[in-house]
């Protein structure tokens, strides 16, 4: 799942080489933390207009966790 959330922010950003994913431990209910770290310049475009397109990735990879079987949570930094 680090994978896809740093291939679908490197396809959305001017700086694809600044994009960095760090990731927590899972939580005792089974929440993986997904820390998405972006270039300052590329943050506006990571976020999008009123935070539709962080929305859009939290949507996914919240998807993507369900048919895993868990709970993911996407921070951007």
């Amino acid at each position: 799942m680090q994978d896809l959330l740093v291939f679908i922010a490197q396809g959305l950003v001017e700086q694809p080489d600044a994009v960095t994913v760090t990731v927590d431990d899972p939580k005792e209910d089974g929440t993986v933390v997904y820390h998405l770290h972006v270039a300052a310049d590329d943050m506006g475009r990571v976020i999008g207009k009123q935070g539709r397109i962080a929305k859009a990735i939290r949507t996914v990879m919240r998807a993507v966790g369900n048919h895993r079987e868990q709970k993911a949570v996407v921070e951007i930094d």
